[in-house]
């Protein structure tokens, strides 16, 4: 339940087993990087790693740093509840944050303070209680409380079937001629349970391989 490291000797062991269960994501395994998921402690608060997220949403890599910026400098340097709650929403939208980021931000901070969601306490929960919490709040949908649990909790059996790479990059693992749908992707996942994570972070890794192969 922890944000301690995973340590390198116990995701090799994980990759070990991944490879075991489907010999096609061995030949991925053994051409890429061990998974760094949980390889080390965040540096966010949970809440700063919420409103990253909620900011990054259909942006660019650079225009969402840019607006986390200015929400950074906005907030006095200290990204937390109690100065995002003191923000206007007309300061958040000077700044870059769309209106239904910037309620979706304010909804953060509230849940927080009132403690409706313990946010900065959620990685002593269980799976099912963090995304029952988080995705209670407006604007919190399951892709962000999947990429949350994953990155920033360490939780090795999220099945993010959700995301696009993840499903474009199960069809390029396994040669599918046709596209992968959430649902039919959920049951492929049951046997890497519990361990689903890694599996996604290696779909991502797979498509990531094969953009760097074609730029060569």
């Amino acid at each position: 339940m922890s944000k301690a490291p995973i340590a390198r000797a116990k995701m090799q062991r994980i990759t070990a087993e991944i490879s075991a269960i489907d010999k096609r994501f061995a030949k991925v395994i053994s051409e890429s990087p061990l998974c760094s998921i949980g390889s080390s402690v965040s540096q966010e608060t949970n809440f700063q790693s919420l409103v990253s997220s909620v900011i990054s949403q259909q942006l660019a890599v650079k225009a969402a740093d840019t607006i986390h910026g200015r929400l950074s400098e906005l907030a006095k340097g200290q990204i937390t509840p109690v100065r995002i709650a003191k923000l206007s929403d007309v300061a958040l939208r000077e700044i870059g944050v769309s209106g239904a980021k910037a309620k979706t931000i304010q909804g953060l901070a509230q849940a927080s303070l009132t403690g409706s969601v313990p946010i900065e306490n959620l990685h002593e929960l269980s799976d099912e209680e963090v995304f029952t919490g988080l995705t209670s709040l407006w604007g919190i949908g399951p892709w962000t409380v999947d990429m949350f649990m994953m990155f920033q909790l360490h939780r090795l059996d999220i099945w993010p079937t959700g995301d696009l790479g993840v499903r474009r990059g199960w069809e390029s693992i396994h040669k599918l001629a046709d596209q992968i749908e959430p649902k039919a992707l959920d049951a492929k996942g049951e046997k890497f349970r519990p361990y689903r994570s890694v599996v996604a972070w290696y779909c991502w890794r797979h498509l990531d391989n094969k953009r760097q192969e074609k730029q060569k």
